[in-house]
């Protein structure tokens, strides 16, 4: 479903002629359901493999491919049409539009994807019954909690039901006990779907909420753990 194969990206150096390496043959191959950890040093590449797979940037040399398209070769208009309807995200700054409601920002992707009426009505409630927001569909984000911001977030990502949700540190921000709730409620709410999920995290906490956990390095990416394979979704 989502596939790397042998991914290289590389940035200007200080020297222009030695281009500086970042990721080097990375590949990873995931199914629907999967949910995946992505640990490494800072610095070590996680942010821009992350860009690679949303389609945000280009690798130079290897292939991403979501249910069989490959994103290296799409244009710009194909991957932004492709991201917006395929992908879910949730970051560690919650961007909430201040002057939306929490059904409305819900609603966003539904209105980005052309879903409207009854069909954007059912599908936003029912996400925010499941995330526990139900009874705050008309409060606006400076009403709400971290934990709460991120819960809609969570919402957000998943109400257009994507392929993939690609999760940046999104517990960075929240106390202990509101980090907990969001990172059950994202796995519980992707395990629902069949979605596949990535997780980037520098919390071993965080990761171990995921069926597997990967660490970044320059060499690629290596299976750390699959302890939580076995764990009821």
């Amino acid at each position: 479903m989502l596939k790397l194969k042998n991914v290289r990206k590389s940035f200007p150096g200080p020297d222009p002629g030695r281009p500086r390496a970042v990721l080097a043959e990375v590949s990873l191959s995931l199914e629907p359901g999967d949910y995946i950890a992505i640990m490494g040093e800072s610095g070590v590449g996680k942010s821009t493999l992350l860009n690679l797979i949303a389609g945000l940037d280009v690798p130079d040399s290897g292939d991403i491919l979501l249910e069989g398209r490959n994103l290296a070769t799409l244009d710009d208009d194909a991957r932004t049409l492709l991201r917006r309807r395929r992908m879910g995200f949730v970051f560690q700054a919650f961007h909430l539009l201040p002057h939306l409601t929490v059904a409305g920002n819900v609603g966003l992707s539904l209105a980005l994807n052309g879903i409207a009426g009854r069909e954007a009505d059912e599908r936003i409630a029912e996400l925010l019954k499941a995330v526990g927001l139900d009874d705050r569909r008309d409060s606006f984000p400076k009403e709400l909690s971290g934990g709460e911001m991120q819960r809609v977030a969570v919402a957000r990502a998943l109400v257009h039901r994507p392929a993939v949700v690609l999760a940046d540190e999104p517990t960075g921000n929240l106390d202990p006990e509101s980090a907990d709730q969001v990172l059950a409620l994202l796995r519980a709410q992707l395990k629902r779907d069949g979605s596949t999920g990535i997780l980037v995290t520098h919390s071993a906490v965080a990761a171990a909420t995921t069926d597997r956990v990967y660490l970044l390095t320059r060499d690629g990416l290596q299976l750390q753990s699959s302890a939580a394979s076995a764990r009821p979704a």
